[in-house]
């Protein structure tokens, strides 16, 4: 059976990690329905775009997408504060993926500046 080769990307992989942590986030707090779709949305995000982006045939909107991805990590950690402004979620819980969330962003900035290099 033929694997989809952005499985195999770290990044990927960790972004996967960065949404399924959100989404416990979300499954353990009730109310806020509007904060918790927007964090679910905004979470998952990170890892669809990277694989979306593999599925381009061109560099340019391959790199495009690893764009879309970071915006979408920042959405979240920007909504992940806003929960801990409004202490739904600890300080340790928000440091914790902000922790993931700047080892993703560097890990997609490097795939992008490799990237640049083949256009």
């Amino acid at each position: 059976m033929e694997n989809f080769s952005f499985k195999k990307l770290l990044v990927w992989q960790k972004g996967m990690t960065f949404a399924e942590r959100c989404l416990d986030i979300t499954e353990s707090i009730k109310g806020h329905y509007r904060l918790m779709e927007q964090l679910e949305a905004a979470a998952a995000s990170v890892p669809q775009n990277i694989s979306e982006g593999e599925g381009r045939f061109s560099i340019k909107d391959n790199i495009n997408y690893l764009y879309f991805s970071r915006g979408s990590l920042y959405e979240s950690i920007t909504l992940l504060n806003l929960l801990f402004y409004k202490k739904l979620i600890s300080k340790d819980k928000l440091e914790e993926l902000e922790g993931l969330a700047l080892e993703i962003t560097k890990m997609i900035s490097a795939l992008i500046t490799q990237k640049r290099k083949k256009l």
